[in-house]
């Protein structure tokens, strides 16, 4: 089970350095906004293998809150975005 957290983290931590660079040049909001979206999805995942190392439950309400806050900050950006100037 060690070895397979280890790699999990290794996984999860270059998926979040990929979206930290997407996140910082994207060309556009909307690409910057998937980032974000990106690295909260990458961040509960990292708890949850946590979790699932630690064999402790008390980090599921933050995956939880984690996941209701990404959803509702796309959802909003999506719904109040401004159109990039060309």
């Amino acid at each position: 089970m060690t070895i397979v957290a280890i790699i999990a983290g290794v996984l999860l931590a270059g998926a979040a350095v990929l979206t930290g660079y997407r996140v910082l040049c994207g060309p556009s909001t909307l690409d910057r906004v998937v980032g974000v979206d990106s690295l909260v999805a990458i961040t509960a995942s990292g708890l949850a293998v946590w979790a699932a190392y630690s064999n402790d439950a008390t980090v599921l309400p933050g995956i939880v809150a984690l996941a209701l806050v990404g959803f509702l900050g796309s959802a909003a950006v999506s719904r109040f975005r401004v159109r990039d100037d060309r």
